[in-house]
């Protein structure tokens, strides 16, 4: 029999369909055939999701002889009998693999028959070469929940139940293969009932790494503020109590601690923002089930399978009754990011009779997410007023992921819990193994192997020690894991990035650095699997341009290889840098003094009436000679600079919060929008886009007092509006009808559904974001495209 192989490219999610032709076992044993062998190499999500037990089942049922094993390359499997029956058992084998599988490669070699007398699972080996997927982190499943509630099973009530199809995996693997020893379960050796059921084939915990129970496995404890164990009879019920009556716990989950106080009550969650740092960002929340969230939040179909799904994910939705939950928890937005109960102990606290509950990340703003006990106790004491702790490490922090829907289509915010370390299929084949470094914000690291991209966890924003350490040990640990010695590394431009300084000081010349703006479209090219020439918008904050300005308003062509800037806004100064991020009165201050220069003092407008005269003359000099104020012509920064003009924010406490409240407000029904110029200052490019028109109407109409939430919905229809007429232009000039809209900045779905509507109508292909974030968290993944195209 010839070698098969399903490659990469043809990837197999598991199901269980039968084969067009299926042949019975029966028939096929009637039927006198020669006897043969095959080895069969398995590569992909095929350990620690039951992939073993499964193999044993159907060569049972085929009535086949041989083994199967877990090795540092994924399953191999060696089967003999006769040829009939081995073909059957080769295509039933991608096609009823189990429902967390994820099969990426599958070769089947010939081989000498050995005489093998029935089948079994093999000890696990471990080669010279390192090439296993991880699974990510599997919420409950329903069969464990079944029985984690029924008082007659002797794992009711336990709060680490798990089986094949749920519980964790990359969280707590420290090497491969995946084996209990290489986890953080091997300090809980199995009594004789687990490990009876571990090793029963027919049992739903056959090979379960994490399986346990309560006379074996992990458990819980309180503590209060000051390590000290509280003496009650049930943590986990004690632990409600306190919640309900305004406490707030830290909770220690698959990934990391969540810090959790009734969602309810304004006196719990005034006091977590006061003790967290964290003054207006909007906190996560948890509820028991579908009917709940429904209370508060309007829910599609498409929403629901979302928040359903086995990710797990922070699903953000339109708000419905929002006075019924304290005010606080989201303030001046019109939406709540909603998960429901991942872990068998979420499960159990609402079970219990939790409130409603804000299930918000167990760190300090801007510092990472703790997942060590010891750690936890001193970086959140002084926060959280109890603890509830367990003993089983997490070997891996993992933060919750966050997605958003958008007419039935899937865009993740923040990749991580539930989808990561799941490799992504992509258009080029990395010839070297390679690491991309991400940028600043929002920050991700990527590894490419072969056709394959491995996107890290969401680690935070690169501004301090504490993040930068955990950034460098995930470098480190999925290097490790996935037996990587990166030969190019690619990051950003940036010469004062930590990850840029990383990358330099550590790899220095396999660096290849990568325009930030070109690394958004390189990643939308391949977040689509597209590998073709195509038109880049690109908004976002900040970038470090070619041209040694800041850029964030771009209009870029190219490819993975290469691009031209053909369009970008109009560079205007950013008086004080990044002073003028938090507080974006300085950019709109700037940029109406771009658009009716000293005129400006004579609108009567609030905006102009709060500015203290008395600066007037230090900030002109900073406005015409660029004294500490960089140009940029970034479109975040034009947003930031609408809200505070507005008058919705003239300060921010958290990245890009003017220009998430001017979102929110943009709720006119006005389809009207402003004027503004688009300028060719070349044959045929670069188009330059000056907004000074739409400023000045803005000034108008405030003193007209028009509503706000025209006055922001005709700003939103005037970005879109830019972006159809300058692609327009561009794709007369010779450019191209494929559009990708990449960058921080289409995180705002009204824009993003505005751009996409128009495009649509003028006969575009636009590319969205669906595996990666639009935003910086899907940087690594395009750096890694562009240094692979590069290279060769």
């Amino acid at each position: 029999m010839a070698q098969q192989r399903i490659p990469a490219s043809r990837q197999t999610t598991a199901h269980n369909e039968s084969p067009a032709q299926n042949e019975n076992p029966a028939e096929q044993e009637s039927r006198p055939q020669d006897w043969a062998a095959l080895s069969i190499r398995i590569r992909g999500i095929v350990q620690g999701v039951g992939f073993r037990p499964f193999v044993y089942s159907l060569a049972g049922a085929w009535n086949l002889s041989g083994y199967v094993l877990n090795d540092s390359e994924g399953v191999m499997v060696w089967v003999e009998g006769p040829k009939g029956r081995l073909g059957g058992f080769l295509r039933e084998l991608p096609l009823k693999a189990p429902p967390r599988s994820r099969i990426l490669e599958l070769a089947a070699l010939p081989g000498d028959p050995e005489g093998i007398e029935g089948f079994t699972i093999r000890e696990s080996m471990a080669l010279q070469r390192q090439d296993i997927f991880i699974s990510p982190d599997i919420a409950t499943c329903p069969s464990c929940l079944s029985e984690l509630r029924d008082p007659g099973d002797r794992r009711s009530r336990y709060p680490f139940i798990n089986c094949t199809d749920c519980g964790p995996r990359f969280t707590i693997i420290e090497g491969s293969p995946y084996d209990r020893q290489k986890t953080s379960m091997k300090r809980f050796p199995m009594c004789p009932e687990c490990g009876k059921e571990y090793g029963d084939p027919s049992s739903r915990r056959f090979h379960a790494e994490p399986n346990a129970c309560s006379l074996c496995g992990p458990a819980l404890t309180l503590l209060d503020a000051k390590s000290e164990p509280v003496s009650v009879a049930d943590p986990l019920r004690e632990t409600v109590r306190l919640l309900a009556e305004g406490f707030i716990v830290a909770v220690k989950g698959l990934g990391g601690f969540h810090l959790a106080c009734s969602a309810s009550r304004e006196d719990s969650v005034h006091r977590l923002r006061s003790r967290k740092y964290r003054e207006d960002k909007p906190f996560a929340l948890m509820a028991p089930g579908m009917e709940s969230i429904r209370l508060h939040c309007e829910v599609s179909a498409h929403e629901e399978t979302l928040l359903a799904s086995e990710k797990r994910p922070i699903v953000l939705l339109k708000k419905k009754h929002p006075e019924k939950l304290a005010p606080s928890l989201a303030p001046g937005y019109d939406t709540l990011g909603f998960m429901l109960p991942y872990t068998p102990l979420h499960h159990l606290l609402f079970d219990e009779g939790a409130p409603l509950l804000v299930m918000t990340s167990g760190n300090v703003s801007d510092e990472p997410i703790c997942y060590r006990n010891e750690e936890a106790l001193r970086r959140l004491g002084e926060i959280a007023d109890y603890f509830l702790v367990h003993d089983r490490d997490i070997y891996m922090r993992c933060d919750d992921s966050v997605v958003v829907s958008l007419e039935n289509r899937e865009i993740p915010l923040r990749r991580s819990r539930g989808s990561v370390p799941e490799p992504l299929i992509v258009p080029l084949v990395f010839r070297r193994p390679l690491l991309a470094c991400g940028g600043e914000l929002k920050s991700t690291f990527c590894l490419g192997r072969e056709s394959l991209a491995f996107l890290s966890h969401h680690i935070g924003d690169l501004e301090n020690l504490e993040t930068l350490d955990s950034f460098e040990k995930g470098i480190a640990h999925f290097c490790r894991l996935f037996s990587l010695e990166p030969e190019v590394v690619a990051c950003d431009m940036h010469p004062e990035y930590l990850s840029t300084k990383y990358a330099l000081e550590k790899f220095g010349g396999k660096v290849v650095q990568v325009q930030h703006h070109h690394a958004h479209l390189a990643g939308c090219l391949a977040d689509n699997g597209i590998d073709e020439k195509a038109m880049g918008v690109i908004f976002d904050g900040l970038g470090y341009g070619d041209d040694g300005t800041l850029w964030g308003g771009e209009f870029l062509l190219g490819s993975y290889r290469e691009y031209e800037r053909v369009a970008y806004f109009k560079p205007i100064p950013l008086p004080g840098g990044t002073k003028a991020i938090k507080e974006p009165w300085r950019m709109a201050l700037s940029v109406l003094y771009n658009a009716m220069g000293e005129d400006l003092w004579s609108a009567s407008i609030p905006f102009v009436k709060a500015i203290d005269h008395s600066r007037w003359p230090i900030l002109r000099k900073m406005l015409e000679g660029g004294l500490g104020s960089p140009l940029t012509s970034s479109a975040g920064r034009l947003f930031d600079a609408a809200g505070a003009l507005l008058g919705i924010r003239s300060e921010i406490t958290y990245e890009g919060q003017a220009a998430v409240l001017l979102q929110m407000a943009a709720t006119g029904s006005t389809a009207e929008w402003y004027d503004y110029d688009v300028v060719p200052r070349g044959n045929p490019f670069p188009y330059i886009i000056d907004t000074g028109k739409m400023f000045t109407a803005m000034v108008h109409e405030i003193e007209r007092n028009t509503p706000l939430p025209i006055m922001a919905k005709k700003f939103h229809n005037t970005m879109a509006r830019i972006v159809e007429t300058v692609c327009r232009n561009i794709r007369r000039s010779g450019g191209t009808s494929l559009v990708a809209l990449s960058g921080g900045v289409f995180q705002n779905m009204r824009l993003l559904e505005l751009c996409q509507g128009l495009l649509l109508e003028s006969g575009f292909t636009v590319l969205l974001h669906g595996r990666i974030p639009p935003n910086d968290g899907g940087l690594s993944l395009g750096q890694a495209m562009v240094a692979e195209a590069r290279c060769r």
